[in-house]
């Protein structure tokens, strides 16, 4: 017993910085694996190849090498099958790394050469106003993630942001209003775009095509996307993913506020507030 306490502590006492760092890297990776596995349908995937790992092991224990031989070819195939499976998550886990603050420590803070809080003033009176008459409306506002692509399936404007602007785009049966505004730098970059929908089969039935085409472009940018129903007259938003619905004007500009505007010496932390709002007006919504 001292002699394997002995050996435990040498090998223990053995442990450089190096070994501290690989096996933290190792660490962090598993983790951020299992979170990417819990926040997407990953996870149901995942208990599959588990489950199919033990069956290959069983089989080959068991010599049932037919079954172990077609299993083994199963496993070959199992990356490639993979990457085509979880493309859409794999997008958005490498564009977030992209977008992450390691790239841009080196990346000066640029001022916005436009003013937030018109923008966002000008989007609430028109969610308002949209609201109220149950106009269908879908408003896209680029952040970091460059919507180029996005930009160029609709009609090119550059145009003043303002609630006269935006009714007028969404006005039934206008020439613009099928499609989302594409927002950026302040300017109607775009009107009547096309957007990529969701793939997530969990949402709710009763969401029509703007709130999964609001979903989707949430899901491979960083950009915000607001939605009027059509319906209901509801406003809801889109963000990362996940759709926040039954907001009210002010509630809406808020979130614009914390999502739009960088964090100052009054506000260090802007992050972590982003967090905590939405995650009270998503529990209110």
């Amino acid at each position: 017993m001292a002699e394997r306490l002995t050996q435990s502590l040498s090998r223990i006492a053995s442990i450089g910085w190096m070994d501290i760092i690989d096996i933290l890297v190792v660490a962090y990776v598993v983790y951020k694996l299992i979170q990417f596995a819990r926040e997407t349908r990953a996870g149901q995937l995942l208990k599959g190849i588990v489950l199919l790992i033990i069956l290959t092991q069983l089989s080959g224990w068991l010599q049932l090498n037919t079954v172990n031989y077609i299993l083994l070819n199963a496993m070959q195939v199992g990356v490639l099958a993979l990457v085509i499976v979880f493309q859409p998550e794999l997008r958005r886990a490498l564009d977030k790394m992209g977008r992450s603050s390691f790239s841009n420590i080196f990346k000066p803070d640029m001022p916005a050469d436009y003013n937030v809080f018109d923008m966002i003033n000008a989007i609430k009176e028109a969610a308002g106003s949209l609201s109220l008459s149950k106009t269908g409306a879908l408003i896209v506002i680029e952040r970091e993630t460059k919507l180029g692509e996005i930009i160029h399936t609709g009609t090119s404007l550059d145009a003043e942001v303002s609630p006269q602007m935006l009714e007028n785009i969404f006005f039934p049966n206008s020439p613009l209003h099928d499609g989302a505004v594409i927002l950026k730098k302040g300017r109607i970059a775009a009107a009547s775009c096309y957007l990529p929908l969701t793939n997530d089969d969990s949402l709710n039935k009763q969401l029509g095509t703007r709130h999964r085409a609001a979903i989707g472009i949430s899901e491979t940018a960083d950009c915000v996307a607001i939605v009027v129903s059509e319906e209901t007259g509801k406003i809801s938003l889109a963000l990362g993913g996940d759709l926040t619905r039954n907001l009210t004007p002010d509630s809406l500009a808020k979130w614009l506020e914390k999502l739009l505007l960088p964090s100052d010496e009054e506000n260090p932390d802007g992050k972590s507030i982003i967090k905590k709002v939405a995650r009270k007006w998503s529990k209110n919504g």
